[in-house]
């Protein structure tokens, strides 16, 4: 699977590992950065890596920073990604089967880089059951839509 990944200062270390064990796994990666300790702004990551899996580079995206909210948080801010933070089996798996999330967001500063990996490959294996649950993600992403609408009335939406 073509995965991109993406990390801030606190959570490079962590990825550098999650990215070597993908790959070892056979995963094909795009590896956004950051790549160091140097202060950046998850949120610029996060959308980078939101917007390559928006375009098709990526089939999932694995978003790490030291709570796993802030870059869960920028990356629902792009049209077509659903992100989820997950911090053990149950949201790794529900994220996937019910919520058809397409990103998984990781707390490095809550979680150890070898527990990461598990959860990642537990994600990456949980296919979207489908069923009740489409209703359910098609209502989210139509919200997403309506979002992106002019407001009626406005010079362009009337």
């Amino acid at each position: 699977m073509r995965v991109v990944v993406i990390a801030d200062h606190a959570a490079f270390e962590s990825k550098a590992a999650l990215v070597a064990h993908l790959r070892a796994r056979g995963h094909e990666v795009l590896d956004l950065g950051t790549d160091g300790p140097a202060s950046v702004d998850y949120p610029d990551l996060a959308a980078a890596g939101a917007r390559a899996l928006a375009r098709g580079e990526a089939e999932r995206g694995l978003f790490l920073c030291g709570s796993g909210i802030g870059v869960c948080i920028a990356a629902n801010k792009v049209h077509g990604v659903r992100a989820a933070v997950v911090h053990d089996e149950a949201t790794a798996e529900l994220s996937r089967r019910h919520n058809d999330a397409n990103v998984a967001c990781f707390g490095a500063r809550f979680t150890p880089p070898e527990r990461i990996a598990v959860l990642a490959d537990l994600w990456l294996a949980t296919a979207f059951e489908g069923g009740r649950h489409v209703r359910r993600v098609e209502k989210m992403m139509a919200i997403e839509r309506d979002e992106g609408a002019p407001p009626p009335g406005s010079c362009c939406g009337s």
